[in-house]
């Protein structure tokens, strides 16, 4: 199998969040008959008081995961159709220079298929520090993001980004509408991204950042990430990477641009570990363990927002959290193609939360189609715009609390405005490439909870009418099971994938 669809965000990355149901009355999404417009309820959360000048507190240390040991032995690896050397490089957990200069390889981005590559043993420094960064739910843009007035922070620090514009897909777009788009896309905390907004580039603090920092703010230098809007995207996209990671227990060490590798503290949570990754990608050793250690970015958080920790929502996702009833997001009777098996909910460092499906028809590419795409369950539609339509499934109209479910790729015409009310099955759009980059017309669908990107084909596997995701381990295959029935993800419309309601 191969993917059908390959989805990526603006220039970089692709998207689609998590979403599932709670139970509501039956007539908890319709609109009173007085008001054509209704907006749910919203009592928000809220935040603690805070008081930057208390000295950091070390939160009590997480039960140690149980982490891939390094290998202690010398391999050789056949080099196979599509392999790159820096994808050798990740998979065995050794620098890419190594790898080169032991096999005394003069171009690493051409590699003969059936070369025989030799793969020492990787040669850790010593453990990463157990210092807990930020809680899990600053890291995603959780509930505590509820109470948190982007704009009314952005002015009144009076910094570089109060006053920074930047076009993002032909649209100006301010400083923090830029951060807050990020932020949702991503469903990356606000906060996160804000501190490592100041912590790289004094976006916050200063009026006149250096010319090195207003390019590339996040930290990132790189010809092709120029401006707020990629740099950003780049973290988030990092920070995610890290942190779903680490739930699933991937991480066996951190490789550093000075080579070091640095195996991590598995007493640490999930947020922690995403800083630990992002820090991971631009510093030695020596600078690294200062930026995720006490006296290093944390810092810098908790001067604007305070102890980290104060925010904390434990455990973020309930042990008892199961998926409500779902529907397969289209009408019945037509015929749909299961195109693409679990993989990235948004970018490719998301947790594998979505699916995706194409609509009936011949035609190939980017084609405008008539089809429909429907609302998995009741819900109330809470952001609309950008190719992207969101569903919040127990109507108190904030994508940070409880199940969501994104979808992405809904064509502008037709597409349902933000602020409705839908039931089960009802229309929400057209399938199209809207909303990234994609080489064919399909819609991409992807659940979380509380901000929390849920994966397909884990502990709580995407389930539409009784249909059960399943992965194969690679991304984009995978296949969906009823009862003795199987529907297996190509990149193709076969006989193989079709399904419907």
């Amino acid at each position: 199998m191969k993917p059908f669809f390959r989805i990526f965000i603006g220039l970089l990355l692709v998207n689609l969040l998590v979403g599932c149901i709670r139970p509501a009355d039956e007539n908890a999404f319709r609109a009173p008959e007085n008001d054509s417009t209704p907006v749910p309820t919203q009592t928000g959360w809220i935040a603690p008081t805070h008081n930057p000048a208390l000295p950091l507190s070390s939160p009590t240390p997480d039960t140690g995961r149980q982490l891939p040991a390094l290998r202690t032995d010398t391999v050789t690896y056949i080099v196979q159709p599509g392999d790159t050397l820096a994808a050798i490089a990740e998979k065995y957990t050794l620098p890419l220079n190594t790898i080169i200069e032991i096999n005394q390889i003069e171009n690493p981005d051409l590699l003969d298929v059936g070369m025989e590559l030799i793969l020492p043993p990787p040669n850790p420094a010593s453990q990463g520090p157990a210092f807990k960064i930020i809680p899990d739910s600053e890291l995603v843009r959780s509930p505590s993001a509820i109470g948190f007035d982007l704009n009314n922070f952005v002015n009144s620090t009076g910094g570089y980004l109060a006053v920074y514009k930047e076009k993002v897909n032909d649209v100006e777009m301010t400083g923090a509408q830029i951060i807050d788009r990020v932020s949702k896309e991503f469903s990356v905390h606000p906060h996160i991204l804000l501190a490592w907004l100041e912590y790289q580039g004094n976006w916050i603090s200063s009026t006149a950042p250096t010319e090195i920092q207003q390019k590339y703010p996040a930290g990132y230098i790189n010809q092709y990430y120029e401006g707020l809007y990629l740099q950003m995207a780049w973290a988030a996209n990092n920070l995610n990477m890290g942190y779903y990671l680490w739930k699933v227990n991937a991480v066996a060490a951190w490789i550093l641009p000075d080579d070091s590798i640095i195996p991590p503290d598995p007493t640490i949570n999930a947020g922690t570990a995403a800083v630990q990754h992002l820090a991971s990608l631009l510093y030695n050793q020596d600078k690294w363990r200062e930026v995720v250690g006490k006296n290093g970015f944390i810092k810098i958080f908790n001067n604007y927002f305070g102890q980290a920790f104060d925010y904390s929502i434990d455990p973020l996702l309930p042990t008892d959290l199961t998926q409500p009833v779902l529907q397969l997001p289209f009408e019945n009777g037509t015929v749909w193609s299961f195109t693409g098996g679990p993989h990235g909910g948004w970018g490719t460092g998301s947790a594998w939360a979505a699916l995706d499906f194409a609509p009936p028809g011949d035609a190939l590419g980017c084609v405008v189609n008539d089809a429909w795409v429907t609302a998995v369950s009741d819900g109330w539609v809470t952001r609309s715009e950008n190719g992207v339509v969101v569903i919040d499934l127990d109507g108190d109209g904030y994508e940070e609390t409880g199940w969501t479910v994104l979808y992405l790729h809904i064509e502008t015409r037709d597409r349902i405005p933000v602020n409705t009310p839908v039931k089960a099955g009802e229309r929400i759009g057209h399938p199209s490439c809207e909303g990234g980059v994609s080489n064919g017309t399909h819609v991409h669908i992807a659940r979380k909870y509380n901000g929390e990107w849920i994966p397909a084909d884990q502990d709580l596997p995407f389930i539409l009418d009784g249909w059960v995701s399943q992965g194969t381990g690679i991304e984009y295959n995978g296949y969906l099971v009823k009862n003795e029935k199987i529907v297996e993800a190509w990149d193709s419309r076969k006989p193989e994938n079709q399904i419907q309601r």
